[in-house]
């Protein structure tokens, strides 16, 4: 099956299905070629219980960029005992980090949108890459309104960048509803939650939000840009 091709009518399947549904679905259409990508958010979390709950081949992977806070490396641990599963743990390149802690220094990337793309990209855009590498599925956390950037996307998607076809499950659902659902299935997540931290990367780069604040205004709160590392956007 041509990927590209079939994208249409593939994405007015996945539109009627719930996210189980569809994550069954596409993964048995691609057998052993899913992968979903977890950063251990509160969205992820969901995505993992499914996979997990109801069995289905779909590989789970994160990446470690070497700045992630400790909370986030022990849910992964917990996450992994909990669902008796094991997540694939994809680390940036050492020499590409060198270079890049010689080129811009260990914090370079508050300077400027410049460095901190820089920083994203050798941390995360090319582990990613090699992450992706043979799939055709790849699944994300990704919910519309977590930011505009991502209000006009699909379900299913074409990401041109990493040339596979992009899954979207959760894309509809409410920060209300998610939140209510980890409740129910008592689904393990980060505490950092619990004190304001909305969306959680990598621990110079986050911070807690206020009252009112959008929940990407705690990512790389120093600069004005479109708040994407480069995973889902520019």
């Amino acid at each position: 099956m041509s990927l590209k091709k079939n994208l249409h009518k593939l994405g007015l399947k996945i539109d009627s299905l719930s996210p189980t549904e569809g994550l069954a679905f596409l993964s048995d259409l691609f057998y052993g070629k899913v992968a979903f990508s977890t950063s251990l958010g509160q969205e992820d979390q969901i995505i993992t219980q499914l996979i997990a709950a109801n069995s289905l081949p779909v590989t789970i992977f994160s990446l470690d960029t070497g700045r992630l806070f400790p909370e986030t490396l022990d849910l992964l641990a917990r996450t992994e005992s909990k669902y008796k599963i094991k997540i694939k743990v994809y680390y940036p390149d050492r020499k590409s980090v060198e270079t890049l802690v010689d080129n811009i220094g260990i914090n370079g990337f508050y300077e400027s949108v410049e460095n901190r793309k820089s920083c994203c990209h050798v941390r995360k855009v090319e582990p990613l890459q090699r992450a992706l590498e043979g799939n055709s599925i790849w699944v994300t956390g990704l919910r519309a309104e977590q930011s505009a950037n991502r209000l006009g996307m699909k379900k299913l998607e074409w990401d041109a960048a990493n040339n596979i076809i992009k899954y979207n499950p959760l894309l509809d659902w409410t920060y209300d509803q998610m939140l209510d659902y980890i409740k129910t299935h008592q689904i393990p997540y980060n505490p950092l939650h619990d004190r304001n931290f909305i969306s959680i990367g990598c621990a110079p780069c986050t911070r807690a939000i206020q009252p009112g604040e959008d929940p990407r205004a705690g990512r790389w709160w120093w600069e004005a840009s479109k708040k994407e590392c480069g995973l889902h956007g520019k």
